[in-house]
């Protein structure tokens, strides 16, 4: 209880300073985290996962919890209190502490991960809805290539934010609404292979479970060109 505290006290503090990459008043609830560390532990063979937008890590503990003795896990966060959380953890606490020797912290955009390295899973917990559509195209493109011919991208959204946002959003926050609407409905008409609801959440939430086909070294996704927007969203 004091650990979850704790927690509470830096996600809302970030959360309050840095809304826009945050995104959520709260980390990960048990259920949300079980859902997108779903394929984690599954198939033949040792696999490399990356976590994007860990924040203190209620997801990574799932992922730690289900990996194989082999697996690799590499977190790529860019809020400095998340990053310093995480170390601390994976030096601290024993159930992280026990496989600090097949983590890697990366501090900075996911953008910025050297595109040699690929993986065979991923999950995100970036808040794809606070985001400029071009920038949620650019985060899509980077993880596409990122990902191994074949591999899978977990991600979760809250259920129905867009259509409550455009309710009460300005022209401009409806417009990129719309916006990222049309760059997400691309990537799951393409490649969503299951889709977990989770309702007992705080707010309730829904993951998807997207399979990428053969991504070329230096290729992207084909994703919808979207303009930039040069106003506020709402």
């Amino acid at each position: 209880m004091k650990r979850f505290l704790s927690e509470y006290r830096l996600f809302l503090r970030e959360f309050v300073w840095n809304y826009h990459t945050t995104g959520a008043i709260l980390p990960s609830g048990r259920r949300l985290a079980c859902a997108l560390a779903r394929y984690v532990g599954k198939g033949e063979g040792p696999k490399r996962i990356l976590e994007v937008g860990p924040g203190t890590g209620p997801v990574t503990r799932r992922i730690i919890e289900r990996m194989g003795p082999e697996d690799r896990l590499d977190l790529v966060e860019l809020n400095d209190a998340f990053v310093a959380r995480l170390k601390e953890r994976l030096k601290n606490e024993p159930l992280f502490a026990a496989v600090a020797d097949r983590v890697r912290v990366f501090h900075c955009p996911v953008e910025d991960l050297p595109r040699k390295e690929k993986y065979d899973l991923m999950i995100s917990g970036l808040p794809l809805n606070n985001f400029q559509p071009h920038e949620v195209q650019r985060i899509l493109n980077a993880m596409g290539a990122l990902l191994a011919p074949g591999g899978t991208l977990s991600f979760f959204e809250y259920i129905a934010i867009r259509r409550v946002k455009a309710v009460i959003s300005r022209r401009a926050g409806r417009e990129r609404l719309r916006g990222i609407s049309r760059v997400l409905e691309s990537l799951l008409g393409e490649g969503e292979i299951r889709r977990d609801w989770v309702w007992i959440n705080v707010p309730p939430a829904w993951v998807h479970h997207v399979r990428m086909g053969r991504v070329a070294e230096g290729e992207r996704p084909a994703l919808p060109p979207v303009r930039a927007e040069t106003e506020p969203g709402g």
